[in-house]
């Protein structure tokens, strides 16, 4: 359908049509009125009431001949229109558009919308109701803002509005949708702020020797990954009230049921399903099978960067009865943050009451640690101490030992070897007490042969890696190995020189008494611990002192200072043993040596279930008496610090 003119019908909705024609129209009508009025009044005068209004309108013959005058056919009045109701988004579109337009009125349409990018609009503009116009050479969409009245078209295709106002209002309209094409738009009218970067890198983290398992033992077991969607479906809402905002965003998954469990920042239980529980026998069970007690994935869930911290300790008693008050400095240096996953302790001329010196070390290392296993060979002993947590992944402990005298019956001077499997790596521990004497070098030699071809281990826990073993050396039938005690190795100095340098250097340089080291010397030929590495000695002598005292020999034999206590340490692979500190406590000093002790980093390896496993044995009594000590000697602290604050002095004058 054409109008007279014979534009098309539709074209009356056309968004950019010009407004020219309408308004040159309007005013030709105003100027033939104008003549017209003149004509028939003359002066102006209103015409007379009952005068025929073709003949109060009549124009002159000019305009006539120019304009085409059409008849008018009365319509009735239009019905209202009604629409759609607009939905939030819509609502919330319109609000952002007409926030647009005001910004884009005041500012280059061309400059973004913020200076630094903050606000990122993303989601695209909601589908207009208009539809573009083939007149509309770039398919541009009907306005939103536009009412029905200021879209209305005249009968000659022209807009009634001015051409300045609508040339306006189609310049901020393609700008504002012009940057919605651009992918500029709000998601639901809300902005959306960008991530905050960092000015400059972190730093990069410190080596902690801390055990790393008490900040990973809340990650998740990955085949329980999809029971947040179950708790979901069955309880509801998932509960996220932890007491560390850390616990979120590490795997860690919880349920409104097990919100109490979750309160600690170092541990979470994590939940098992009951066909986990059926399928897993504990028994037998592949490297990487998913429900491997020993397997990758417990190891991982348990230390995520497979280590784990060891406490290596010597000390030799020289057999006194009186045990120090407090172990604390000796167990549990200030230096690391964190208490270690695993204390070994080995004793030379042991006090004559073995049992009240583990009840001590218990009592000291407190209910978080269990003794795992613990040996003697006459006055040779050594205790094993793991955490609590941790004693599930070990195998059987077994134990050897070794008399290097020739009265076998005199068991002071000797070796005994403890050894198990935690979850793949097996571990070996020696502690000996060697030959004294000063020249005594090839005596000390001899008694290291004898310790590795005599030392039967392992029994019945197979070895990890066979093809790297040799009978004739026990050292090298583990993956880890540490041996420690009382060596005997002396400095091959006289006492004069000995306190002249010790006088001399503060106690951290000790670099020229290890000049003369018997031990040093004889590793660096090869003729003992062969394989075997040590870390780097910062502290002084740890023989021979005098009994309470800070100062050397002064009895009349003059012993020389020496490092008689040792640590060493071997390892199949490379780099799998990693010795944070190496250090002496010279608290302690109940005895004429003072304890030595090492903090290692040690790699572990995933294993297999069917092995013999310890299946949590540990020391039952002695954990129970070692706790009731430590309760005791707290409530005693405790009554002794409230009947000093209850307590008053009188004086009397």
């Amino acid at each position: 359908m054409s109008t007279p003119n014979g534009f098309p019908q539709h074209s009356r909705v056309c968004l950019t049509r010009s407004m020219e024609g309408g308004a040159v129209q309007d005013l030709q009508a105003k100027k033939a009125g104008k003549a017209a009025k003149k004509e028939a009044g003359g002066d102006g005068a209103p015409p007379k009431i009952g005068t025929p209004i073709s003949e109060t309108f009549k124009l002159p013959e000019d305009l006539k001949a120019n304009i085409k005058m059409k008849s008018i056919t009365p319509r009735p009045p239009r019905k209202p229109r009604l629409e759609r109701a607009a939905s939030l988004d819509e609502k919330s579109w319109r609000k952002w558009r007409r926030f647009r337009t005001s910004q884009e009125s005041l500012t280059d349409p061309n400059e973004t919308s913020s200076s630094n990018g903050s606000l990122q609009e993303a989601s695209p503009s909601p589908p207009s109701r208009g539809r573009a116009s083939p007149c509309n050479p770039c398919g541009q969409q009907e306005s939103l803002h536009s009412s029905p009245d200021a879209l209305e078209a005249s009968p000659g295709g022209k807009s009634r509005g001015g051409a300045s106002d609508l040339g306006k209002r189609a310049s901020e309209i393609s700008s504002a949708f012009g940057g919605l094409l651009r992918g500029k738009g709000f998601a639901g009218g809300k902005p959306r702020l960008s991530q905050i970067m960092p000015a400059r890198p972190l730093p990069p983290m410190e080596l902690n020797v801390a055990s790393h398992s008490l900040r990973t033992a809340n990650r998740i077991d990955s085949d329980c990954l999809d029971y947040r969607l179950y708790s979901q479906h069955k309880f509801g809402r998932v509960s996220s009230s932890l007491s560390d905002s850390r616990l979120q965003g590490n795997g860690t998954l919880c349920d409104s049921c097990s919100t109490d469990s979750m309160k600690s920042t170092f541990s979470v239980l994590t939940p098992i399903r009951a066909k986990d529980v059926r399928s897993r026998s504990y028994l037998e069970g592949s490297l990487l099978a998913s429900g491997a007690l020993m397997g990758a994935e417990e190891l991982s869930r348990y230390f995520p960067n497979r280590s784990m911290g060891i406490f290596v300790a010597t000390w030799n008693m020289q057999g006194q009865k009186e045990l120090p008050v407090n172990l604390d400095d000796f167990l549990l240096p200030t230096d690391p943050d964190f208490a270690q996953d695993m204390y070994v302790i080995g004793v030379q001329e042991g006090c004559p009451d073995r049992r009240e010196w583990e009840i001590r070390l218990q009592e000291t290392l407190g209910p978080h640690y269990v003794l795992l296993h613990s040996a003697a060979h006459g006055v040779l002993y050594m205790s094993v101490f793991i955490r609590r947590d941790l004693i599930w992944f070990c195998s059987e402990v077994e134990y050897a030992t070794v008399t290097t005298r020739i009265v076998s019956q005199i068991k002071t001077k000797g070796a005994l070897g403890i050894s198990f499997t935690f979850f793949g790596t097996s571990f070996l521990f020696i502690t000996s007490h060697f030959t004294s004497g000063d020249s005594k070098v090839n005596e000390r030699k001899l008694d290291y042969n004898k310790t590795i071809q005599a030392l039967t281990l392992p029994k019945n826990v197979p070895d990890t890696n066979p093809y790297r073993s040799s009978s004739s050396d026990v050292t090298t039938r583990f993956d880890e190995v540490f041996w420690f005690g009382d060596f005997n190795f002396r400095l091959n100095k006289d006492r004069e020189t000995v306190d002249s340098i010790l006088n001399q250097n503060p106690s951290t340089d000790v670099s020229k008494l290890l000049v003369y080291d018997q031990l040093t010397s004889e590793m660096s030929r090869g003729s003992i611990f062969k394989g075997f590495q040590e870390a780097d000695i910062h502290f002084r002598p740890s023989y021979k002192f005098d009994i309470g005292k800070d100062s050397y020999d002064t009895t009349s034999k003059q012993r020389t200072p020496s490092y008689t206590d040792r640590v060493v340490f071997r390892s199949r692979y490379k780099d799998d043993i990693q010795a944070v500190k190496y250090s002496s406590c010279p608290v302690i000093k109940t005895s004429d040596h003072r304890p030595v002790f090492a903090l290692f980093r040690v790699k572990v390896r995933p294993g297999r279930d069917n092995i013999p496993l310890a299946a949590g044995l540990f020391d039952r009594d002695l954990y129970l008496i070692g706790i009731r000590r430590r309760a005791t000697r707290e409530l005693l602290r405790l009554r002794e610090q409230k009947d000093q604050r209850s307590s008053s002095i009188c004086s009397i004058s």
